[in-house]
């Protein structure tokens, strides 16, 4: 290879994948020309440079996230390829538009089905497929939230298909992770490369946590309602990201010991004694929320803080119980939800998913279990699925076995083409499968959706999974703001 970075000579593309840097006809794309004018003139020692300084940044800045299962060690610097992925203008308007009407679709669900249960009724959605979801939670029906919002910040991944379109893989609802590794990989990109930050006319996402506070103190009926970010503590896997979202935001970062309910309320202690607080960001899970109503044994969370939730004196973000909205099993739904509530036809699809609840398509999957990836309903961060081409056959054997013990916690798609991107890699451009991550804030006035995201990169090779726990990585997303 030169001592330039540009030459692309030695670039392998992935078989059956599209290229998010290059056509077809292995052309570079319009969005991607002035970063190419770039790398032109950048030399291979001058980028290996600037790999280095992204990952001394990053462990300067403690951007870390944990592995529990690693036996090596559970604290991990987060992988960052320095070469930005690029969405045009035109492209970012469909994504909005669509992660818009998937998100006003989704909170009408969730404000139905713990009221009138209209959908259940109308037999859009069969009533098992709610009542048996580990996430619905009954302490919810009939419980008014405030301006009716349950998923006021939503994560949607996305993929794209060989077809050029995005496709829905999951809806994030309930504690969504990764919105500081967005702006964190934004602030690296400016050191790294500044002339092409500047010189593309990419919108600015460094205004987000200061979209987010005013979103989060927007459902509060106080006029300048106090603002809290609650954590499981230090040890979460996603410590690093509510510290700097805390700070970002410049509110309080406090765990359940650091609040207690008063009569009625919410409180912090304080150095000068105690202060009210009228909004609660949470980042633990529902099951861990309020002690006397979940689990009894949470030692994270706050003692009556549901019957203060009931009351309408403190607003918790997301609401409890948004996570039956985001089961794996419920996504299979969304389209008809759409259509069902906004009589409109879904701007952005899903995948095809199969329900191994249903006898006919458990059959389906399991005589193609080798082009298949199941995984369970209620699970996350790539943990407990399986990818049939990847698999041994006693993993398929074991894993089958768990699927006859409940076929309805499944659920499979079939194995993915992600779409590939460029990255830097040991002195040389190779393609990895990625896929992109965008973030809404929905409040009483509207839904903001960052024109950005997290683009998360399979950094292995041959690898689908793009999960940080699973060896994955991400880079900068730019979308472009020229609409001419």
């Amino acid at each position: 290879m030169s001592r330039y970075a540009h030459p692309f000579n030695q670039y392998t593309f992935r078989e059956n994948s599209l290229d998010e840097m290059f056509t077809e006809t292995k052309q570079i794309k319009e969005q991607y020309q002035n970063l190419k004018n770039i790398l032109d003139k950048t030399h291979i020692d001058e980028l290996d440079k600037k790999e280095e300084l992204s990952s001394q940044l990053f462990i300067d800045q403690g951007v870390t996230f944990t592995v529990y299962e690693d036996k090596i060690g559970t604290e991990k610097i987060f992988p960052f390829d320095v070469i930005p992925r690029i969405i045009s203008a035109k492209e970012w308007g469909k994504i909005e538009k669509g992660i818009i009407q998937r998100i006003k679709a989704l909170n009408i669900f969730l404000k139905d089905i713990y009221h009138e249960k209209f959908i259940i009724k109308d037999g859009v959605i069969p009533v098992e497929q709610i009542m048996s979801s580990h996430n619905f939670l009954e302490e919810m029906n009939g419980l008014k939230v405030p301006y009716d919002i349950y998923n006021h910040i939503s994560g949607i991944d996305l993929i794209r298909d060989n077809d050029g379109e995005f496709y829905v893989l999951e809806d994030n609802l309930r504690t969504p992770s990764g919105l500081s590794y967005m702006l964190q990989n934004r602030e690296i990109s400016k050191r790294i490369f500044p002339g092409a930050v500047n010189a593309s006319k990419i919108f600015n996402i460094s205004n987000s946590p200061q979209i987010l506070y005013n979103h989060l103190q927007s459902i509060s009926k106080q006029s300048n309602p106090n603002v809290v970010l609650l954590t499981p503590g230090i040890l979460n896997s996603a410590y690093y990201e509510h510290a700097t979202l805390a700070r970002l935001m410049g509110i309080e970062l406090v765990e359940g010991q650091d609040l207690f309910v008063k009569d009625h309320f919410v409180y912090m202690k304080n150095v000068e004694g105690f202060k009210r607080v009228d909004v609660i960001y949470r980042r633990i899970d529902d099951d861990f929320l309020d002690p006397l109503v979940f689990n009894s044994n949470s030692k994270l969370g706050i003692s009556s803080i549901m019957s203060v939730y009931r009351q309408g004196n403190v607003a918790i973000v997301n609401a409890p119980g948004t996570g039956v909205a985001d089961d794996k099993a419920t996504y299979t739904y969304v389209p008809d939800m759409i259509k069902y509530y906004l009589n409109e036809k879904p701007i952005l699809n899903n995948i095809k998913t199969y329900k191994l609840g249903n006898s006919d398509e458990l059959e389906f999957t399991l005589k193609n279990i080798d082009k298949m990836v199941i995984k369970k309903t209620n699970g996350s961060g790539g943990y407990g699925m399986l990818i049939g081409k990847d698999a041994s056959d006693n993993e398929i054997d074991d894993y089958k076995k768990q699927i006859s013990i409940n076929p309805g916690g499944y659920i499979a798609q079939p194995i993915l083409n992600l779409s590939t991107a460029p990255c830097y890699i040991n002195r040389q451009f190779k393609s990895r499968c990625v896929d992109f991550r965008p973030f809404a804030f929905s409040g009483p006035n509207g839904i903001h959706v960052c024109p950005g995201g997290l683009t998360r990169v399979a950094l292995k090779e041959g690898s689908i999974i793009v999960n940080s726990s699973q060896g994955g990585g991400s880079k900068d997303t730019w979308v472009l703001n020229n609409f001419s």
